[in-house]
């Protein structure tokens, strides 16, 4: 395959999380191919030094702060698009509790922002793409707890094996409009969302983290960041339905 499959120039990316760690990564790598992306979360100072990095590599960017639990305020994001080649759903959260202390607002929240925020993506994403006749790369964002497991993991990882199910689902629906939809699980990266009160406790965990992997070391962002753009692009016009799993080789499933 050649290096231009990964050329993405006159193509639209919509990158949700994109104001931090993975999906800042990836947004920033989709631009560098060469997608005009929109960046969509919360954090609006985020958002905005995401754009400006875009800007600043002579790219092109659009900025959204909005909640994705919000169905009506994603709906317009996206359909503010003039096309759309590209939905990277990367917005989530962490929460970590044993199961016999998790509450009902716990789940919910997690379900809501890990879940029920790429599915709206999701629809919303593949309307706009089959309605404008635009062939497509819808890309979720799962994790490494989904072939692990944990002490604590319960919502997290509950959320996240919906998203691989959405992702397996969705990929046999809208194939047939050219439409290609595929998971990344990756394994511990390092980002804000896994950061620890400080630095001493963030080495310790680091470094037990490192030794679960053949390759002794954590993941960073741009690990992630390069995957996705492997989905979004040509290199993987045969892939869909899959779950693709960048995490050092911690978890090496059939």
């Amino acid at each position: 395959m050649p290096v231009t499959a990964y050329d993405l120039t006159g193509r639209t990316a919509f990158v949700t999380g994109a104001a931090s760690g993975i999906g800042r990564a990836s947004a920033l790598l989709l631009a560098e191919a060469g997608a005009t992306v929109h960046c969509a979360d919360l954090d609006t100072a985020g958002l905005h030094e995401t754009a400006g990095q875009i800007k600043d590599g002579g790219g092109t960017a659009h900025i959204h702060p909005l909640d994705v639990t919000d169905r009506s305020d994603l709906r317009q994001a996206v359909t503010s698009c003039t096309r759309l080649n590209v939905l990277a759903a990367i917005a989530g959260i962490m929460h970590n509790s044993p199961v016999l202390e998790t509450r009902d607002e716990d789940l919910d929240r997690v379900m809501s922002v890990n879940f029920k925020g790429v599915l709206y993506a999701c629809q919303e994403a593949a309307r706009l793409m089959i309605a404008r006749g635009s062939r497509g790369s819808i890309v979720t964002m799962a994790s490494g707890a989904v072939d692990t497991g944990g002490p604590g993991l319960l919502c997290y990882g509950a959320a996240k094996a919906a998203v691989v199910q959405l992702t397996k689902t969705l990929a046999t629906e809208v194939g047939r409009y050219g439409i290609r939809v595929n998971a990344v699980a990756p394994g511990w990266i390092r980002t804000p969302m896994t950061e620890r009160p400080d630095d001493e406790a963030q080495a310790r965990y680091e470094a037990v983290m490192a030794r679960m992997s053949p390759l002794g070391r954590v993941g960073d962002p741009e690990d992630i960041a390069h995957t996705v753009l492997y989905l979004a692009s040509d290199a993987s016009s045969f892939t869909t339905g899959q779950i693709v799993r960048p995490n050092g080789g911690v978890a090496m499933p059939w």
